[in-house]
C-alpha cells in the first residue's frame, strides 16, 4: 500500500489513537482545538466549549487508566450511554486506548418508556453485546438505579440493567496520570475489534457490526486523502456521534490533525440556521450531511432571521452522504446559497456503509466544474442522480483503486458474476476497511462479508452492500440507484425503486405546498398483485396541532389524487393507496433516513392505524 503523509517523520499509524499523542506533543498542536462543542442557547447564539489536542490526550489517558482499574480487562465490552458532547468524544477514545470494545448508544430517556425506539434499541444492544459495564453521567446512572429499584421485574430491560456494572463519568475523571505513565502504548492493536457499531436500520432491524481498529484507521486515512483534509481543515458536523459517518468523523479529525466543531442533531433540526452559523463563524472547510439536509435548509434555513451573517465561501467539501443523491436538491441549494459564497465545486457526492466502517468512495474532484453565468454544477447524471465514484476506465468490470487497495464491482446478485456497464446490479466492495462481520451471526457474516465471484475462489472476499448501482459512460461513473430490499415488484415482473415514486409524489404542486419533503414512503402491498402504497407526512400537521389541521378535506383529496397522477406520469406506476399522515409519523433512522421496511410493517400490522392518519384514499388497481 502506498502511504500519503504530511511529514516524512510522521508515518501512518496502525490505529487512530496513536495519532493523538503525536499531535499532543507537537508544540504547535498542544493548544490547538481538536474538538469544539457548540450548544445552541435560547438566545439563538451558539455557546462553545473546547478540547485542545493536549487536553484530549491527557483526558483519554486518565480515563483509560481508570477504566482498567474498575475490574475491566482488555477485550471487555462497554456500552457508552453519554449524550452528544465532548465527554462522549473523550470516552470513545479512552475505550480504544484501554483496549476495550466500545458500543456507543443513544441514551433513552431515563423513564425507559417502552414506546421509545431508543428503549428498544438499548434492549437489543444489551442482549446482543453482553457488556461488562456501561458508562453514563451521574444523573443518568442515578435515574437508572431508581428505575430498576422501583420494579421487581427480572426480565426485559430492568433485568438486563441489573446484570452490568454502571460507571459514572465522574468516577473516571477523578484520577490524574503522571506524564511518564503514557510513554508506552498498551491500547488496541490493529487486528483487535475496538468498536461494535450498529447499522442505521434503514433497511432492516439494526445489526451489530464488528469494526477492528486497523480497518477504522485505513478507512479514515483513505477518506482524509479523498477529501484532501489536513491540519488546516475545519470540520462542522451535527451528525449522530454513535455510528457511521458521525462517529468516523471523530477519528478522521484526529488522523488529519484538524479541528472539528460538533453540535447535536436535535440542535440542527430545531434550528437549521445553526449549521450555517457554525460554518460561517468557524470558517469551516468541510461538512458532512445527509442529502435531505439541503432542501430542509433551503426551506427552513432562516437566512434572514438571524443577526449574524452567513458566509460559505470557505467550504471545500460539502459531503453528501445519503444515497441515492438527486441533482435537483443540489442545484436548488447552490442556487439559494451561491450568493453567500458557496462554490459549487465543493459539492462532494459520496457513498459509504457501516459494514465498510463508513467511507467507500466519492466523486469529488473527479467531476465538479462550473460553467455559465450562474456557476451551475456541470455534473454527469443518470436518471437525475449524481455519481458517487469514478471507477477505473482501464478495466471493463472493476475499479482497482491500487493506492487504497479498494475494489468496487457491480455484480448480479443471483449469479455472483460482474455485470456489464449500463446494467444495474449489487455493489460489492473489497477493502482493508471492511469490518470483521456481524456479532454472533456467523452464517450472515459468511454471506455478506465473505462473498466471492463465481468460479473465482482465489479472488479476494467482498462485502455485499445490499445497494444497487450502475456504471455509466466512458469515464465509468458509479451511480447508487437504491437498495435491494426496498425494490417494489410490480405485476409482469417489472421492478421499481421506491425513491423514484416518492420523488414523483412530492413533485406535484399540491405536494410541494402540503407534504414534507423527504418524509414519503412507498412500498408494495403484500399479496395485492403488485399494488403500491404511498404514505406521506403533511407539513405542520401534528397531533393536537393547528395550522395544517384546518386543511379542508377537498384539498387533501386533491393531494391524494395528484400523487396518483404524478406517479403514473413520471414512472408509469399505478398507486393503489395513498395515506396522508401527521408530521413525525413515519419511522426514521437517527440520521433521518426513512425506514420503508418499518413503515410497511406498521401498515401490514394495522392498516395504517399506527401512522396518525389524516386521510386514507384507495384507488382501483390497474396493473
Amino acid at each position: 500500500m502506498k502511504h500519503e503523509n504530511y511529514d516524512l517523520y510522521f508515518p501512518d499509524q496502525p490505529v487512530v489513537d496513536l495519532y493523538l499523542p503525536i499531535w499532543a506533543n507537537l508544540p504547535a498542536f498542544r493548544a490547538k482545538p481538536a474538538f469544539v462543542w457548540a450548544e445552541d442557547d435560547p438566545a439563538r447564539t451558539p455557546v462553545s466549549s473546547t478540547l485542545t489536542y493536549e487536553q484530549l490526550n491527557t483526558s483519554v489517558q486518565n480515563i483509560s487508566t481508570q477504566l482498567l482499574q474498575l475490574q475491566l480487562q482488555k477485550g471487555d465490552t462497554v456500552v457508552i450511554l453519554c449524550p452528544p458532547g465532548l465527554e462522549l468524544v473523550e470516552i470513545i477514545f479512552a475505550c480504544q486506548r484501554a483496549g476495550l470494545i466500545a458500543v456507543p448508544v443513544v441514551p433513552p430517556h431515563p423513564s425507559f418508556a417502552t414506546h421509545n425506539n431508543h428503549h428498544h434499541h438499548l434492549v437489543r444492544v444489551l442482549s446482543q453485546t453482553k457488556p461488562k459495564a456501561a458508562i453514563a453521567n451521574r444523573n443518568y446512572v442515578n435515574a437508572l438505579r431508581a428505575h430498576t429499584s422501583s420494579t421487581n421485574n427480572s426480565h426485559g430491560l430492568p433485568g438486563l440493567l441489573r446484570k452490568i456494572k454502571w460507571i459514572s463519568t465522574d468516577e473516571l475523571k477523578g484520577v490524574t496520570v503522571k506524564s511518564n505513565d503514557i510513554s508506552r502504548y498498551n491500547g488496541c492493536n490493529a487486528h483487535d475489534v475496538y468498536l461494535i457499531q450498529y447499522t442505521s436500520g434503514a433497511t432492516s432491524v439494526p445489526k451489530p457490526v464488528l469494526v477492528t481498529a486497523g480497518a477504522a484507521a485505513h478507512n479514515v486515512r483513505v477518506a482524509r486523502k479523498a477529501y484532501d483534509l489536513h491540519p488546516n481543515s475545519v470540520i462542522v458536523s451535527w451528525l449522530p456521534m454513535y455510528h457511521d459517518c458521525g462517529l468516523m468523523f471523530l477519528l478522521l479529525t484526529i488522523v488529519s490533525g484538524a479541528t472539528c466543531v460538533l453540535t447535536s442533531p436535535a440542535g440542527f433540526l430545531n434550528r437549521p440556521r445553526l449549521w450555517l452559523e457554525l460554518i460561517s463563524d468557524h470558517r469551516a472547510t468541510c461538512t458532512p450531511v445527509p442529502s435531505f439536509t439541503l432542501p430542509l435548509v433551503v426551506r427552513r434555513g432562516g437566512v434572514s432571521e438571524g443577526t449574524s451573517s452567513i458566509t460559505l465561501g470557505t467550504l471545500k467539501n460539502l459531503i453528501i452522504i445519503n444515497e441515492p443523491i438527486y441533482k435537483d436538491s443540489i442545484e436548488g441549494f447552490v442556487k439559494v446559497f451561491g450568493p453567500f459564497g458557496l462554490n459549487p465545486t465543493c459539492v462532494s457526492p459520496s457513498y459509504g456503509l457501516a459494514e465498510n466502517c463508513t467511507f467507500v468512495s466519492t466523486s469529488w474532484r473527479l467531476l465538479c466544474s462550473s460553467s455559465g453565468e450562474n456557476d451551475i454544477i456541470n455534473f454527469p447524471i443518470f436518471k437525475n442522480l449524481l455519481p458517487s465514484a469514478k471507477l477505473d476506465s482501464s478495466s471493463s468490470s472493476s475499479s482497482s483503486m491500487e493506492e487504497e487497495e479498494i475494489e468496487i464491482l457491480i455484480v448480479d446478485e443471483e449469479t455472483h458474476e460482474p455485470v456489464s456497464d449500463g446494467v444495474e446490479g449489487e455493489i460489492w466492495v473489497s477493502s482493508p476497511s471492511n469490518a470483521a462481520g456481524y456479532l454472533d451471526h456467523p452464517s450472515l457474516t459468511r454471506e455478506i462479508f465473505n462473498a466471492r465471484l463465481r468460479n473465482k475462489a482465489a479472488a479476494p472476499c467482498f462485502v455485499r452492500t445490499g445497494d444497487t448501482g450502475v456504471v455509466v459512460g466512458e469515464e465509468r461513473y458509479l451511480y447508487v440507484t437504491g437498495r435491494i430490499s426496498d425494490i417494489i415488484k410490480l405485476s409482469g415482473g417489472r421492478e421499481v425503486h421506491p425513491h423514484f415514486i416518492e420523488t414523483a409524489a412530492y413533485s406535484t404542486t399540491c405536494g410541494r405546498n402540503t407534504l414534507r419533503p423527504g418524509c414519503i414512503a412507498a412500498f408494495g402491498i403484500s399479496g395485492d398483485g403488485g399494488s403500491v402504497a404511498v404514505v406521506a407526512e403533511l407539513q405542520g400537521r401534528r397531533r393536537g396541532g393547528s395550522g395544517a389541521a384546518a386543511v379542508e378535506v377537498k384539498v387533501l383529496r386533491e393531494v391524494c389524487e395528484g400523487i396518483k397522477v404524478a406517479v403514473m406520469d413520471a414512472e408509469r406506476v399505478s398507486v393503489g393507496l395513498v395515506i396522508l399522515v401527521e408530521s413525525g409519523s413515519l419511522p426514521k433512522t437517527s440520521s433521518g433516513k426513512i425506514q420503508r421496511w418499518a413503515a410497511k410493517y406498521r401498515f401490514e400490522r394495522g392498516g395504517g392505524a399506527d401512522f396518525n392518519v389524516v386521510m386514507k384514499m384507495a384507488f382501483e388497481s390497474k396493473h
